[in-house]
């Protein structure tokens, strides 16, 4: 399956890997790829069971790391840089931790290898009903999700991913919610390793995200112990859409070279 990943590839030079988060796709990560062109190359990947990619039987954050490694031996990507937020960002260290050398240097926004309650219900409930509508219109579709989802915001993001195809008369989504939906538990657990990953980390939180708090500090020294730790102020947890000037500088200057932890 991760031979078939999709992916948008722009920029030249080292190779720098983007992952989105749950129910997203690579283009939500637009403004750090664009910002990250000049100076490498960019894969911009949607996620199994997201965007174009295929999906899978059993979604999991190991199933998502295998077929990232399968999709990096297809590209003939010996290792790369890797950037994950959220969900991505779990299957990012996930990555480094199983498979090392594939992983430059690791950037982690808003997201703890720690497990987490649920909090999406509300979001799987709104995808399964605009299925079962068979919306014929976009603007149907969001009708459909008031009722189960208040903020306008989170309401486009998930339109982002429905689609009519060619010769269709109902949009359908590019998600496999169902498999997602029953996954879920799973994509919430904290990540294990016995080997810790010596990778020079860059964890970013929003300041105004309860993602990544001080009692998961401990958790992200053990697994990640040459780590670096930047709160962004003013940001929850979309740091990189509610504060991408500051966040496309971070990430820049930790994947060229300064304020990077060292083994």
């Amino acid at each position: 399956m991760g031979k078939g990943l999709f992916e948008k590839v722009q920029g030249e030079g080292e190779d720098v890997v983007l992952l989105h988060g749950l129910f997203g796709q690579g283009s939500n990560l637009q403004s750090i790829a664009r910002a990250l062109e000049s100076d490498f190359r960019v894969h911009s990947v949607d996620l199994p069971d997201h965007g174009r990619s295929p999906w899978s039987a059993a979604p999991s954050i190991d199933v998502y790391a295998e077929a990232l490694d399968a999709w990096m031996t297809a590209q003939g990507l010996q290792n790369a840089h890797v950037l994950g937020h959220s969900l991505g960002g779990k299957v990012a260290m996930a990555l480094a931790l199983q498979r090392p050398e594939r992983v430059n240097r690791l950037v982690v926004a808003d997201i703890a290898p720690v497990n987490y309650a649920p909090s999406h219900d509300a979001v799987f409930q709104g995808l399964r009903a605009v299925a079962s509508e068979e919306c014929v219109t976009r603007k149907q579709a969001g009708k459909v999700l008031e009722d189960f989802i208040e903020e306008p915001s989170v309401r486009q993001f998930l339109l982002l991913s429905l689609v009519r195809e060619e010769g269709a008369k109902t949009f359908t989504w590019r998600l496999n919610h169902e498999a997602l939906a029953e996954a879920y538990p799973s994509l919430l657990l904290g990540l294990t390793s016995n080997t810790p990953c010596e990778r020079p980390t860059l964890f970013l939180r929003g300041a105004l995200s309860d993602y990544v708090g001080s009692d998961d500090l401990p958790v992200i020294e053990r697994l990640f112990p040459y780590f670096r730790l930047s709160t962004l102020a003013g940001a929850g947890h979309w740091l990189h859409v509610e504060a991408p000037k500051v966040f496309n500088e971070e990430v820049l200057a930790f994947l060229k070279g300064s304020n990077a932890p060292q083994p």
